[in-house]
């Protein structure tokens, strides 16, 4: 009966991450993709301090004592983007217990059945043995959004860390998300009509504040916090449909909000349009097959055009099992004609600047915190692997349980070499 010492091994490495001190450390002659402005640096060195970039530049002194790290050339990257995610909200699928993504309404037909209140950034699991999974291979952060089919308005979300810390959310990433089209139809009449008929409903409803009724559609509490994005938030739109997309754009920047679009399948469709509005894309670009009829144009090249109008992007991997995945997104992406900077600010730098983070994350640049990782090759070929991981400036330990449950039952070649 060894196996609860596997799990106790990893909780405390996972622990241990938010409660060292960050690691002052040079990180010397690397390949830098930056994901800025300043591109790919050859045989550069990164100095961090206190948890921050403090400098980067070829020749770069350490100052006496401090641990230096030899890249020998290889890659060095920001830590990468979870995408729209339920990790630490979620840990076994068939176990209702372990779900807190969606809210599961129980109030008659239309009787306040929005909800914009729900944050699910309040039952973050940070001992989630998920996240190690993920950060071992580069993800350092992503987007908690709540899942809900029966409601076009399913709840709130923030950015959070995933180096364990039990205050994981990132500040000002906040955002409502919403169904919109065909997946919104059984909460909507059956109709795309009335998902706006109803959303003015509720606009009204905050801004002509009236008693509660069995008629309407918020709470108190919710017309509080739909408020806020009425002006000025960011809302992100799950939505397919290339007609469905353009309305929705316009629809939502008329009454305030900050639109972001997340499937996106025809977004190429309106790629000009988007550009021209400023509202980024999160989109899958392994979507190319006509899953449903709000899909019918699903393409490979989906991100290439959007990149050549325009338009920010950033992909999102759409299991919270399999988040580390999000790179061989960016990867195949490049293979449909993607440029390769773009391809790794889709899952570094543009994600951060969609959510309000870009001051603080997705680059390596002097200011920003040191999530950082050094790879063994190209970080968008599959066969590349994340050899250390920093988070705000601690070495992240490289051990998950499944790597556990690895080094304890396949069994090493006598010869002493890896398995």
């Amino acid at each position: 009966m060894k196996a609860p010492h596997i799990a106790g091994a990893c909780l405390a490495s996972m622990l241990a991450i938010s409660t060292a001190a960050a690691q002052d450390f040079l990180l010397r002659d690397a390949r830098v993709h930056t994901a800025g402005e300043a591109g790919t640096l050859e045989h550069a060195d990164i100095l961090v301090r206190s948890g921050r970039i403090a400098a980067v530049g070829s020749g770069l002194d350490a100052p006496a004592g401090m641990t230096i790290i030899e890249a020998k050339g290889r890659p060095v990257t920001p830590g990468l983007f979870g995408g729209l995610t339920q990790i630490g909200l979620e840990e076994v699928n068939l176990e209702e217990s372990t779900y807190d993504a969606g809210l599961k309404l129980r109030a008659p037909a239309w009787q306040h059945m929005w909800r914009p209140e729900f944050d699910v950034t309040t039952a973050f699991n940070a001992r989630s043995i998920l996240l190690p999974v993920a950060r071992i291979e580069g993800v350092t952060w992503g987007v908690l959004s709540p899942l809900a089919a029966d409601s076009l308005v399913v709840g709130q979300g923030s950015a959070v860390t995933l180096d364990g810390r039990f205050d994981a959310a990132l500040p000002d990433s906040v955002s409502l998300f919403v169904n919109w089209g065909s997946a919104a139809h059984d909460a909507s009449g059956g109709s795309r009509a009335a998902q706006y008929m109803l959303f003015d409903q509720a606009i009204r409803e905050v801004r002509e504040p009236r008693p509660t009724g069995p008629a309407e559609l918020l709470l108190p509490e919710g017309r509080a916090a739909l408020k806020s994005y009425l002006a000025g938030g960011r809302v992100v739109f799950f939505v397919e449909r290339a007609s469905d997309i353009r309305r929705v754009v316009r629809y939502a920047k008329e009454r305030g909000m900050k639109p972001v679009i997340a499937g996106g399948a025809e977004a190429w469709v309106v790629a000009k349009e988007l550009a021209a509005a400023d509202v980024p894309v999160i989109l899958n670009p392994l979507e190319s097959l006509p899953a449903d009829f709000d899909r019918l144009g699903a393409r490979f090249d989906n991100a290439r055009i959007l990149n050549e109008a325009g338009v920010r992007i950033a992909f999102s991997f759409p299991d919270s099992f399999q988040v580390r995945k999000n790179r061989q997104l960016a990867g195949n992406a490049v293979a449909h004609g993607l440029p390769w900077d773009a391809a790794l600010a889709a899952i570094t730098s543009s994600p951060a600047g969609i959510f309000g983070l870009g001051g603080q994350r997705g680059r390596i640049e002097k200011g920003q915190i040191a999530d950082l990782v050094l790879w063994s090759g190209d970080p968008l070929e599959v066969t590349s692997v994340a050899e250390q991981v920093w988070i705000d400036g601690h070495a992240v330990p490289m051990r998950s349980r499944q790597t556990a449950l690895r080094d304890r039952y396949v069994p090493r070649v006598k010869t002493g070499k890896a398995w």
